[in-house]
C-alpha cells in the first residue's frame, strides 16, 4: 500500500521558517515528479511547488517564488518544502503529491497526481 506521510507543520510567526517533509512508502518515486499543494479554508487546493525525478527541474507558484524551496532525497524516498519568510496568507493545510508517471518533467495541476498525503497544517501568525 502506497503512503505519503507529511510532517513538519505547525504554528510559526510571520517572517519565520518551517521545513515540511513527505516520506513515501509502499513504492519508490525516484523516477517520477512530486509536488506540494495547499488548501486554505473555503478555498480550492492550489499548486505550491513541484520537482522532477532527479531534482534538476523545479517550479513554483508566483505567490511563493523566492521564499519556498522544494527538494528531494531519492535515497530516502522523501521530498521537502523549505518555507522561509512565511506570511499569514501561507496558512493552509499542505499536501504532498506523487504520480506513477515516469518522465523528465513535473506537473502543476492536481489531476496529474495519483497519490496524496493526509496533509499537515501550517498556521502563520501576524
Amino acid at each position: 500500500q502506497v503512503q505519503l506521510v507529511e510532517s513538519g507543520g505547525g504554528l510559526v510567526q510571520a517572517g519565520g521558517s518551517l521545513r515540511l517533509s513527505c516520506a513515501a512508502s509502499g513504492r519508490t518515486f525516484n523516477d517520477s515528479p512530486m509536488a506540494w499543494f495547499r488548501q486554505a479554508p473555503g478555498k480550492e487546493r492550489e499548486f505550491v511547488a513541484a520537482i522532477n525525478w532527479n531534482g534538476g527541474s523545479t517550479g513554483y507558484a508566483d505567490s511563493v517564488k523566492g521564499r519556498f524551496t522544494i527538494a528531494r532525497d531519492n535515497a530516502k524516498n522523501t521530498v521537502y518544502l523549505q518555507m522561509n519568510s512565511v506570511k499569514p496568507e501561507d496558512t493552509a493545510v499542505y499536501y504532498c503529491a506523487a504520480t506513477s508517471r515516469i518522465g523528465r518533467y513535473y506537473y502543476t495541476v492536481t489531476e496529474q497526481y495519483t497519490y496524496w498525503g493526509q496533509g499537515t497544517q501550517v498556521t502563520v501568525s501576524s
